[in-house]
């Protein structure tokens, strides 16, 4: 390939970044959260729920991103189709009926709900063990001083946990950047998917190492990020 041609591609392919970077900034929003809801439910003291919650757990972080997105991609189009939507509950007909497979924004949230159960499991297993980390004397100091225990929570326990969590959590939104690229196994549109097309156009491998050098890029900029991060937590040694 020629430099006009290489110029040509790289063009090409960064007007697909923004769509790489809206998977990664959307399941970020919403894996964070749930992670941490899924934390908690797994401290849960009601043994039905942390067994659920421990089955979610075990079945997102023991089967393959990949094949997730592709399971949650089909179900709705399946069960749409199938006799079984007719022996669901009225509400839940309703919900699925509601989903449009034909939609434009169909394919995304698809993956989006993917990523985020996926990426959920795996924050709750941090936070968690962030949360563990602390000594149950300072809960009981707190009490002592008068906290109700969602002041001990959210004064005293997060920040430590946030401090310790950070190294662990930084690893996984670094591969989550990288992991956006599984995306294109249902053909949306994101930098990989559009590499994979013009490598095919020109016979050259070329717009993968263009597409390479975005997520070497990602990686630069999400480790300096998260070490800037990290020196501001010095606070608590």
């Amino acid at each position: 390939m020629g430099i006009e041609e290489i110029k040509k591609v790289a063009e090409i392919l960064l007007q697909y970044v923004p769509a790489t970077l809206k998977l990664f900034g959307a399941t970020l929003l919403f894996s964070i959260p749930l992670g941490m809801i899924v934390a908690l439910l797994r401290k849960c003291k009601i043994k039905p729920i942390e067994w659920l919650v421990s089955f979610y757990i075990l079945i997102m972080r023991g089967t393959p991103l990949m094949l997730q997105v592709i399971a949650i991609y089909y179900a709705i189009p399946f069960v749409q189709t199938s006799d079984s939507l007719e022996k669901m509950p009225g509400f839940l007909q309703t919900l699925i009926g509601l989903v449009d497979i034909r939609d434009a924004g169909y394919m995304f949230n698809a993956v989006c709900v993917a990523f985020t159960l996926n990426y959920a499991a795996y924050f709750a297993e941090i936070f968690r063990g962030g949360i563990e980390a602390i000594s149950k004397g300072q809960y009981e100091a707190a009490a002592c001083l008068g906290f109700t225990k969602t002041q001990t929570f959210f004064r005293i326990i997060l920040p430590q946990v946030i401090k310790r969590i950070v190294p662990a959590s930084s690893n996984e939104v670094i591969t989550l950047i990288k992991d956006t690229s599984l995306a294109n196994i249902i053909a949306y549109e994101e930098i990989i998917l559009k590499a994979k097309q013009q490598m095919q156009l020109y016979s050259s491998l070329v717009p993968l190492f263009i597409a390479g050098i975005f997520y070497l890029i990602s990686t630069i900029v999400l480790t300096t990020l998260f070490s800037f991060i990290e020196k501001k937590l010095d606070y608590y040694k």
